[in-house]
């Protein structure tokens, strides 16, 4: 009967950990779709906002506008770590050890998922429900009022969402409060920073400015850039928890230093030939090269960092960079990408991106490997 009695138990928990995961997972999907669907349609909304005879001008308009929305996300980290920052610590304790990485690949997967919804919304209403007029005059309205719906829902959904068993752990025990813990693992803060810088800047270039260049710089029509984008978007989705599986096959640090070395080497020589070439298979191509680069940052990135913090301060010391990075960089990388456009420097940009790599890769190289089974260090030793 105790046996019985066990194995009820331990479905139990399973059930409860798969219903948080999955509303964690889902509520994140509606944030960024929500985020993101401003900077996927604002290529038709631009020029209402912001009149100008140059399309460039019209867009750095309107992501200085997002630039300012980002900013006020690390007001969301002072408090609560952020709900990406909550989401990947949360995913981290219910994975399996030796899968963590594999798991945390699908934290990503929502993310895009929040973005193929808002391109799917686009590509719906191009192709079915409205002339290219009618969504300039009105349409472009609709994606909103969506998310305005679907944020009930996600608030529905994270209601649900328990406690995993490391953070109850955690706070049964005597600890030092927050702040004191932040400022102790001070140096692993800045590392977290180090790991983001480049991320969070190829993250919005190759998923959320790569639609406005195809139009803005490549010459692709609206409805052909969507497809493109949508496209590449979909072949990515599933790289997510396969670089993620091969991070706990080979270590973390092997998987960063992929993505340091390629996106240091190959944005210029990617979004030149993205300026020049006719082809719309090629392009295609190239945007999945983009994102192929890109997979070994995105899928392990939060996984990286929460490996480095103990379960009490793991949300907030994970989060608050997270959000501080993307406010300042990756907020503002449409704008820069932009303003180097509108200026007639637009190749400034793709060096822009390379730096930043670069700098990352440097760390990268220099950082420890986190994946316990990997590394020299004890996971008392990596949090300290």
């Amino acid at each position: 009967m105790a046996t019985t009695g066990s194995g009820a138990e331990e479905e139990r928990r399973a059930s409860v950990r798969l219903r948080s995961l999955t509303g964690g997972l889902e509520g994140n999907l509606i944030e960024w779709y929500d985020f993101l669907a401003y900077s996927i349609f604002s290529i038709y909304f631009a020029k209402s906002f912001f009149p100008s005879e140059n399309p460039a001008v019209q867009l750095m308009s309107t992501a200085a506008v997002a630039a300012v929305g980002y900013v006020a996300r690390p007001l969301q980290g002072l408090s609560a770590g952020g709900k990406y920052g909550t989401s990947a610590t949360y995913l981290s304790e219910v994975a399996p050890a030796n899968r963590r990485g594999f798991y945390m690949g699908f934290l990503q997967v929502s993310v895009v998922g929040g973005q193929l919804l808002a391109l799917g919304l686009m590509l719906l209403m191009q192709r079915l429900l409205f002339t290219a007029d009618q969504i300039e005059r009105w349409g472009w309205r609709v994606p909103f009022a969506i998310g305005g719906l679907l944020a009930l829902f996600a608030m529905y959904m994270r209601r649900h969402v328990g406690e995993t068993q490391d953070f109850e752990e955690s706070r049964r025990k005597s600890s030092p409060p927050v702040v004191r813990q932040l400022i102790q693992h001070w140096r692993n803060i800045l590392l977290a920073i180090g790991i983001t810088v480049d991320g969070t800047v190829a993250v919005y270039t190759h998923t959320v400015y790569m639609q406005k260049f195809l139009v803005n710089s490549a010459g692709l029509s609206k409805e052909t850039s969507t497809l493109v984008t949508t496209g590449a978007l979909l072949l990515y989705l599933p790289l997510q928890p396969l670089f993620g599986l091969a991070s706990d096959l080979i270590g973390r640090r092997p998987v960063l230093i992929f993505f340091g070395l390629s996106c240091t080497l190959f944005p210029v020589p990617l979004f030149e030939a993205l300026s020049r070439t006719k082809s719309t298979v090629t392009m295609f191509m190239l945007c999945f090269a983009g994102l192929l680069m890109l997979s070994g940052f995105t899928s392990i990135h939060m996984l990286v960092k929460t490996e480095l913090f103990p379960a009490r301060i793991r949300a907030l010391a994970v989060g608050l960079p997270y959000a501080l990075t993307t406010a300042i960089l990756g907020g503002t990388t449409e704008f820069v990408a932009l303003r180097f456009k509108a200026s007639g420097h637009e190749s400034y940009f793709f060096w822009y991106v390379a730096i930043w790599a670069a700098i990352s890769l440097l760390i990268y190289l220099r950082m420890p490997e986190t994946h316990v089974r990997r590394a020299a260090v004890s996971p008392a030793r990596l949090a300290s």
